[in-house]
């Protein structure tokens, strides 16, 4: 179980995890819809993950989506990196009624985001706008090559779950194990 802390003047956070879990969750950062995204995720990652945040949401929920995201990031960082007999590169593409999302992944350890999901506004009291902080904080501090792409669909919660659901799968797919792969770079060094 790998856990990592970090406490600021806006949030004090706690991340413990298993890479290779069952998809348990033990969520609470104060922000409901987050909540419901990050068991998702972790559901569908197959990861075992607990997230433990206090922070500044009579402020608004931008520290707290940033910082979670910034942990989570640092905690799957130790427990993946040095990449080493996994498959390293893993997609999804992730359907949720008329939504539909895709995202790659390369576990490059390089961060990179391409964010093409169009969307604003709110998903109940949730500022949309705080789902490209998630994805931005976590990809820059894994870190990884991150790519997520909206096909279609109307529905913004359905378009968030997809795309939270689609890095899950696609992080699943990545960190396969492949006894064979080595370092799976032609480099020798990730």
């Amino acid at each position: 179980m790998i856990e990592v802390t970090r406490e600021t003047k806006e949030t004090q956070i706690s991340v413990k995890l298993n890479l290779y879990g069952t998809g348990k969750a033990n969520i609470n950062t104060g922000v409901g819809f987050y909540d419901h995204m990050l068991e998702a995720f972790t559901k569908h990652a197959h990861i075992d993950m607990e997230v433990s945040c206090v922070g500044d949401t009579h402020i608004d929920d931008h520290h707290t989506v940033e910082d979670v995201a910034i942990v989570i990031g640092q905690a799957l960082k130790k427990a993946i990196y040095p990449v080493q007999s996994i498959e390293r590169f893993g997609n999804a593409t992730v359907v949720m009624d008329e939504a539909s999302v895709t995202c790659d992944i390369d576990l490059s350890n390089r961060g990179f985001l391409v964010f093409e999901l169009p969307i604003g506004g709110k998903v109940g009291d949730f500022d949309v706008e705080l789902v490209e902080e998630f994805f931005k904080a976590f990809a820059f501090n894994l870190p990884l090559t991150l790519h997520l792409i909206y096909n279609r669909g109307k529905n913004k919660h359905h378009i968030i779950e997809g795309a939270f659901k689609a890095l899950a799968v696609a992080l699943r797919r990545a960190v396969t194990i492949n006894e064979n792969a080595g370092i799976p770079s032609t480099k020798g060094v990730l």
